[in-house]
């Protein structure tokens, strides 16, 4: 299974394996794109789906740090949480990553940080799920739409 859902941003999910990957590039060096990933008033800017308004409970995106936060439109409220198992500057984060309306769900996201030289910066995550059932649960959940959208919004805050 692989979807590219914008000409920047590429999802696939492995058909043999519980995961799922992104690809997109961004022009910016590598430290913005970063700071924009662990600086909570930056995340609560581009962080999900246009629609929703983003919540920052708790933001320590440091090796043994966590973070909580809330997507909000309207009446609606969904919640996130996770661990910073490693963060380590300009290059990569590991977190884990669940939604509280699916306890059950949690996952395990590297996102790594490439220097493209000349100003560029890509971005890989894999996010690891428990089961290929749960992972597909995640790519019919519209996180396509959170995860293009908020990287349009990156681009925007990266400009």
């Amino acid at each position: 299974m692989s979807t590219t859902t914008h000409p920047e941003t590429t999802i696939s999910a492995d058909p043999a394996l519980p995961t799922i990957r992104i690809t997109r590039e961004f022009d910016a060096p590598v430290d913005a794109v970063f700071r924009a990933h662990v600086e909570p008033e930056l995340v609560a800017k581009w962080l999900g789906p246009r629609s929703l308004t983003m919540l920052v409970d708790r933001w320590d995106a440091t090796t043994g740090g966590g973070y909580r936060y809330t997507h909000v439109r309207g009446d609606e409220q969904y919640r996130f949480y996770g661990s910073f198992h490693e963060v380590r500057p300009n290059e990569r984060i590991v977190q884990t990553f669940t939604f509280e309306g699916f306890p059950d769900g949690v996952s395990l996201e590297t996102v790594t940080f490439t220097d493209l030289g000349g100003g560029r910066t890509r971005l890989d995550v894999l996010s690891v799920f428990e089961t290929t059932e749960v992972r597909d649960a995640a790519m019919a959940s519209g996180m396509e739409t959170g995860v293009v959208e908020g990287y349009e919004q990156l681009d925007e805050l990266l400009a």
